[in-house]
C-alpha cells in the first residue's frame, strides 16, 4: 500500500511512528476480530445448551401431564424470544436436514437420552431444519403425537460487545503514546547530531556532543567529536602558521621601507613606498581573512537597526555627504557578534558606495524566522557569470573594480564568511534598471 506523499511525514521520527502505529493498529484489529468470532462460537454453544435445557423441560412437562392438558402445559411454559413449541400429529422437521458436523448429532443423541424411566423416554427424536429455515427438534410422545420445538437463533453479532470499540480506542491510544515516546527517544540523538553539525558550521569551538546512549549513538557522537577536534586543530594550526608568516613578512617590508627612504629620486621613492604600502595592506587583509577573528567573539543580543545607523553614519562622515539612505525601524533585536557583523555590513555598504557613489539600505520585518537586509546601488553592476565568483578570495572584476578601488578582493569573501558564521548569507543580483542588489539574511 502506497501512502500519498502529502500524508507521508518528512522526518524519520514521523515515518517510524506512522509505520509502527499502522502496523500495531492492524494487529490489534485482527486480534480483536479473532476474539469477536470466538465469542460467536461461545454464544452458539451457550444457545445450544439453553435450547437443550428448554427442550428437556418442555418434554418433561408434556410427558408427565395428562394428554388433555398437554397444550395447557405448553402455553404455561416461559419460552424465550425465538423459541416456540407445539404438539402436532406429524413432525415439523424436514427429513435429511440434520445440520452437518458432530454438533447436530450430539444434540440429537442428547435429546434421545433425556427423560427418566424407560416409559418416559422419547420414542423417536428428529433434528433438522424446520419452518422458515429455523432449527427444529421433533420428539415422539408415547401416544404417537409429536412435540415440535422450533428455535430461531438470533443472528451472530461479533461486534455487539459494548466494550469492543472502547478497548480498541484505549489500546490504540496506549500504543500510540508508547510508540511516540519510543520514537522520539530513539531519534533524539539524530536531532542532537544535526544541531551539533549546525553549531560546528558557525563555531569550531562549540562544545562536544555527550558520548552516551546506545552503542551506535555513542560511536556516532565520538566520531563527530573526533572530527570536530581535528577541524579545530587544523584551524588553529593554520592561524598560527599565517600569523608566523605575517610576522616574518612585516620585518623585510619594514627594512625595505627604511631603505626606500634613502633613495634620492623622489619619483622612484614614492613608487617604492606605494608598492610597499600596498603589499603591507594585502598582507594585513590576508591575515585578517585567514584568522577569522569573528569566530572568537561572543554572540550577544544587539539592536540591528542601531548598528545599521552607525555604519551608515560612518560612511556618510567619510564621504562628507549623505551617501547612504537608510530605511529601518526604530529597533530590531538579534543575537550576533557585534564587531564581526558591523565589519560585514560595513564591507557591503562601503563596496556599494565605492562603485556607485551612494546606496539605499532597507531593513525588512522578519518573515519565516529570517531577517532580510537589502543594499541597492545604481552602479555598473556585475556580469551574471561573476556574481558568485566575486565571493572567492582575491577575485576581482577587473573592468569595473580595479585594485586601486577594490583593495585586495577580500571584502565580499569576509562579509559572506561572517554572515554564514551567524547562520545567514549574502547574495548579489543585478537590478533590472541598472545597479546591484546585495541581499543579507540573518536568523531572527
Amino acid at each position: 500500500m502506497r501512502v500519498p506523499l502529502r500524508l507521508w511525514p518528512a522526518s524519520i521520527a514521523g515515518r517510524t511512528f506512522l509505520v509502527l502505529l499502522l502496523g500495531l493498529f492492524a494487529a490489534q484489529v485482527v486480534g480483536l476480530t479473532i476474539h469477536a468470532f470466538d465469542r460467536v462460537g461461545l454464544q452458539r454453544a451457550a444457545q445450544g445448551r439453553e435450547a437443550m435445557a428448554r427442550t428437556w423441560a418442555l418434554w418433561r412437562a408434556v410427558v408427565t401431564a395428562p394428554p388433555a392438558r398437554r397444550v395447557e402445559a405448553l402455553e404455561a411454559a416461559d419460552l424465550p424470544e425465538g423459541f416456540s413449541a407445539s404438539i402436532d400429529p406429524v413432525p415439523l422437521v424436514r427429513p435429511g436436514t440434520l445440520p452437518p458436523g458432530r454438533a447436530g448429532e450430539r444434540f440429537a443423541e442428547a435429546l434421545g437420552r433425556m427423560g427418566g424411566p424407560p416409559r418416559m423416554r422419547p420414542r423417536e427424536v428428529l433434528v433438522g431444519e424446520g419452518p422458515g429455515g429455523a432449527m427444529a427438534a421433533a420428539i415422539r410422545l408415547p401416544d404417537g403425537m409429536w412435540l415440535n420445538v422450533v428455535a430461531r437463533a438470533p443472528p451472530a453479532q461479533p461486534w455487539s460487545s459494548p466494550t469492543f470499540l472502547a478497548a480498541l480506542a484505549v489500546m490504540t491510544a496506549a500504543v500510540a503514546g508508547l510508540s511516540f515516546w519510543a520514537v522520539r527517544r530513539l531519534t533524539a540523538p539524530i536531532r542532537d547530531l544535526a544541531a551539533a553539525a549546525e553549531r560546528l558550521g558557525r563555531d569550531v569551538g562549540a562544545p562536544p556532543l555527550p558520548e552516551r546512549g546506545p552503542r551506535e549513538v555513542a560511536q556516532a557522537a565520538a566520531a563527530f567529536n573526533t572530527m570536530q577536534d581535528r577541524i579545530r586543530r587544523f584551524v588553529e594550526d593554520r592561524t598560527a602558521m599565517l600569523a608566523a608568516i605575517g610576522h616574518d613578512l612585516r620585518t623585510p617590508i619594514t627594512r625595505m621601507r627604511l631603505r626606500a627612504e634613502f633613495v634620492e629620486d623622489e619619483g622612484l621613492r614614492a613608487k617604492m613606498l606605494a608598492d610597499l604600502a600596498e603589499m603591507e595592506a594585502m598582507v594585513a587583509a590576508t591575515l585578517a581573512f585567514a584568522r577569522d577573528d569573528a569566530a572568537s567573539e561572543k554572540a550577544v543580543p544587539l539592536d540591528l537597526a542601531a548598528l545599521l545607523r552607525t555604519v551608515a553614519d560612518e560612511a556618510n562622515d567619510v564621504a562628507g555627504r549623505d551617501v547612504v539612505a537608510l530605511e529601518a525601524p526604530a529597533h530590531r533585536t538579534v543575537t550576533a557578534r557585534p564587531v564581526a557583523l558591523k565589519r560585514a555590513l560595513g564591507n557591503l555598504i562601503g563596496n556599494a558606495v565605492a562603485y556607485a557613489g551612494m546606496c539605499r539600505v532597507r531593513l525588512d520585518p522578519p518573515t519565516g524566522g529570517t531577517i532580510r537586509i537589502t543594499i541597492e546601488d545604481d552602479g555598473p553592476g556585475i556580469p551574471e557569470d561573476e556574481l558568485e565568483r566575486v565571493f572567492q578570495p582575491f577575485h576581482r572584476v577587473e573592468r569595473s573594480r580595479s585594485r586601486e578601488t577594490g583593495g585586495a578582493g577580500l571584502g565580499l569573501p569576509i562579509a559572506r564568511t561572517i554572515l554564514r558564521a551567524h547562520g545567514g548569507d549574502v547574495t548579489l543580483a543585478n537590478r533590472r534598471g541598472g545597479g546591484l542588489t546585495a541581499t543579507v539574511t540573518l536568523p531572527a
